[in-house]
């Protein structure tokens, strides 16, 4: 699938222009420059032709901050990439010197290169086109990336360097993907993770807590499996975000729980687990999602055996709301116990995604009631007439039955448990729902 990632220097509307092609709105966008400092990745498709939109920080030449350097690196990295350049100069502020620098490096790469300028909101304005001919520019496409206007004309030229058709719909390949988002509170070493899961540089690293504000998709392959993986900003508790756009950044981090199949929910062992880590496993619990707890930092703390199983005992029992996740010690920065993470993610992911069969899930209630007997209500035994499953990520199984608005939380408890047993899902979160008796019952 081709690449097409889009440069500039910082507040030009890189980030504006990108979720008008992905037809989303996954790059935060702001007034304040530097928004944007990794990659952003989106898949959509135009004229019936696929590719990628890659959205990067604005570029700084010269000297530059530690987040400004680690942004141009990015920026390298997705030309280097790329197999078509977008460039996005701001119509309103006029040619920059900058623009100069950034053109004169994408020109050097001799790869196709389009040239747009932004914040030209009609025909009427296209007079402030002018001063950016100087740069030696033939063919230049005026766009409003807030409005849309002349986006269509850009996104038609550019297709027509795009040989591959759209072939199966997006959905169909997104379904193929396994999407693992990393969560954790701010400078737990989530992107030093996701650098260490892909191999590469992928995004930002620093020791400064916020370096990373929005949730970055990448696409990749192992032993012949697509993922998707989703670093995310760092989660503070409600009392700490005052800052509009590091509130916008915690949204979005929520959002890629939501969109996520298998969260990875990062503590950091030299800190040990805080209150605010248990929020965010609620938010991944609540919203029944597969968890891995990464233990990271694992090589910095305490050796002492006892002290380990003491640390991970606790951990496993205060986690013990979400007794299905599987805790792995790790060390992002040295890669010790990283190797367990993605064979993990498939053990997990399957049975998030298992599908039980009629007969089997009803021998398995029959089991379960006979073990534990159901408790009286209103002077009357609660029966359970059978048992069908209604979906998958998660496993989710109705139940049928006389009084399904009486069901005390401990006996469906039960229940869970003895279908993990019965099924082999230790590693999956399982949804119960109860309902009155239906007329049809499925044959087994």
């Amino acid at each position: 699938m081709a690449i097409i990632a889009i440069v500039g220097r910082p507040n030009v509307g890189k980030s504006t222009l990108f979720n008008r092609i992905s037809k989303s709105s996954r790059a935060l966008v702001d007034d304040l420059p530097g928004v944007t400092r990794d990659r952003n990745y989106g898949r959509t498709s135009w004229d019936g032709k696929s590719f990628t939109i890659v959205d990067t920080g604005g570029f700084v030449s010269g000297e530059a901050s530690l987040f400004d350097k680690g942004a141009r690196e990015q920026i390298f990295h997705a030309i280097e990439e790329a197999d078509i350049l977008l460039f996005v100069a701001d119509g309103r502020s006029g040619l920059h010197p900058e623009d100069s620098s950034i053109f004169d490096i994408l020109r050097r790469s001799s790869k196709p290169l389009f040239f747009s300028v932004n914040k030209i909101d009609g025909p009427e304005q296209q007079g402030k086109l002018a001063d950016f001919y100087a740069l030696g520019v033939q063919d230049m496409y005026p766009v409003s990336a807030a409005h849309g206007f002349g986006v269509g004309d850009l996104l038609s030229d550019i297709v027509q360097l795009i040989d591959e058709p759209e072939g199966k719909a997006e959905e169909e390949l997104a379904a193929q993907e396994v999407r693992i988002s990393i969560l954790g509170r701010p400078n737990v070493g989530k992107s030093t993770l996701v650098n260490r899961i892909l191999g590469e540089p992928r995004v930002i690293v620093s020791p400064i807590a916020g370096t990373t504000r929005d949730a970055v998709d990448t696409a990749f392959e192992r032993d012949k499996g697509k993922y998707l993986l989703i670093d995310t900003a760092g989660i503070r508790r409600k009392g700490k975000t005052r800052e509009k756009l590091e509130k916008i950044s915690i949204i979005k981090a929520l959002q890629s729980i939501d969109k996520s199949h298998v969260c990875i929910l990062l503590i950091d062992a030299e800190e040990g687990p805080t209150d605010q880590d248990f929020h965010i496993a609620g938010y991944i619990q609540e919203r029944s999602r597969a968890c891995i707890v990464g233990v990271n930092k694992w090589d910095i703390f305490d050796t002492n055996p006892k002290s380990r199983k003491n640390f991970l005992e606790d951990l496993q029992w205060r986690l013990r709301f979400m007794p299905f996740a599987p805790i792995l010690p790790l060390s992002a920065l040295t890669g010790k116990g990283t190797q367990k993470i993605m064979p993990t993610v498939r053990d997990v992911f399957a049975q998030y995604n298992s599908r039980i069969s009629t007969g089997i899930l009803n021998r398995a209630l029959r089991e379960s009631v006979g073990f534990h007997e159901p408790p009286m209500v209103r002077g009357r035994r609660l029966k359970f007439f059978y048992a069908t499953q209604a979906d998958t990520r998660p496993p989710t199984f109705v139940l049928f039955c006389n009084y399904p608005e009486s069901i005390h939380f401990s006996y469906e408890r039960f229940l869970v448990n003895k279908f993990r047993e019965s099924f082999g899902l230790d590693k999956t979160p399982i949804k119960l729902v109860f309902r009155g008796r239906s007329q049809r019952e499925p044959k087994e």
